[in-house]
């Protein structure tokens, strides 16, 4: 499977700030989308506070549940981006949603008795102006690993202000040297993956 193969990548904003807001977790996600169109992939946006996705752990809640419209994307798409504000340390409650949400996906398998979504690649990217994107990022691609999602090498991207401080990512003039060579490398390395897996599945049991 070569580089031209042509692959989907759907990006899960958790931002708490619906939509036109201006938010820092929709810009890394965009930036992520754009190193990955370098390699073919194209993608979709989706900030999940704008719809009403409700609590739970199934891949539909019912009534007025928009979670399996965006779960339709998900399985259509090769790469899963997460991406996360930080508060108070943590996640956003709308990251810990999605993750909830997700382990629907475990009861939701092919004939085999593996996930659907194995051999899905997921990569993670967290901004925010207090310390806490490695905890968060540990926690993202834990739970993103239990479900299913198989993790590049270094798949997580971050950008962390000052101790204290008060800017946003998306106040900067540009972005920082480090943020965006990270963000180069997860994006190769999450394609790379992709297309292995496509050409190599997991073997069923």
């Amino acid at each position: 499977m070569t580089e031209s193969t042509p692959l989907r990548a759907l990006a899960l904003v958790c931002s708490l700030k619906a939509s036109p807001a201006p938010s820092s977790s929709d810009l890394i996600a965009r930036q992520v989308l754009e190193e990955l169109g370098k390699h073919g992939v194209t993608g979709d946006v989706v900030r999940v506070v704008d719809h009403d996705v409700k609590p739970g752990v199934e891949i539909d809640m019912g009534e007025g549940d928009e979670w399996p419209a965006i779960r339709e994307q998900m399985i259509a798409a090769d790469i899963l981006i997460v991406s996360t504000p930080t508060w108070v340390g943590h996640m956003s409650s709308v990251a810990q949603r999605v993750l909830e949400r997700l382990d629907g996906e475990l009861s939701e398998t092919d004939d085999t008795g593996r996930p659907l979504i194995t051999g899905k690649v997921a990569v993670t990217a967290v901004v925010g102006n207090e310390d806490g994107a490695h905890k968060i990022t540990a926690d993202l691609m834990q739970g993103l690993n239990d479900m299913g999602f198989t993790i590049p090498a270094q798949g997580g991207t971050y950008w962390n202000d000052e101790a204290m401080g008060s800017r946003d990512y998306n106040d900067l003039d540009e972005t920082p040297e480090a943020v965006a060579s990270t963000t180069k490398t997860l994006a190769e390395n999450a394609a790379a993956l992709a297309r292995a897996l496509k050409a190599s599945p997991y073997p069923g049991s």
